[in-house]
């Protein structure tokens, strides 16, 4: 199957917040956490922002931000009727690219601690570094690929 990136726009924020809402909603009422349209959509207009598409269609996105080391994946969330079908192992395959493209060393994410996802991070070669409350903090060592950008 042939995934792609194409760049999200404000116009795909209802769509995103909206699949994190439903994707996210069981784990923020299992840790007794507070959600916040506005704290999401302030995050949006601070990150870069991708939709996963197939053929046309948007299966899901990621959104990210980086440090001077690090590529960090904030959300990672496809749609249930797509999910098992490798999009989400290949959007990690290419974050990996994105960051040694970068040339950033590392590859962060956190992931609920009861969230199965993890061990689709672990196959994809991150491990878990350190916890914090109900997360996972996890990640992979990247060998840069150029000086940075």
């Amino acid at each position: 199957m042939v995934f792609q990136l194409s760049a999200a726009t404000d116009r795909d924020l209802a769509f995103a917040r909206t699949l994190t809402q439903q994707a996210m909603g069981n784990y923020y009422r299992q840790y007794d956490l507070l959600w916040s349209d506005k704290g999401f959509d302030t995050a949006w207009g601070g990150r870069e922002n991708w939709l996963v598409c197939r053929e046309g269609l948007v299966l899901g996105f990621v959104s990210l931000s980086w440090d001077s080391r690090a590529l960090y994946i904030r959300e990672l969330h496809i749609l249930d009727k797509y999910r098992r079908q490798g999009a989400g192992g290949w959007v990690l395959e290419q974050m990996v690219l994105k960051a040694q493209a970068q040339g950033l060393s590392l590859l962060r994410l956190t992931v609920f601690k009861t969230n199965p996802a993890r061990r689709l991070y672990q196959r994809k070669g991150l491990s878990i570094v350190g916890e914090e409350d109900c997360f996972w903090r996890m990640e992979l060592g990247c060998q840069p690929t150029s000086s940075g950008g």
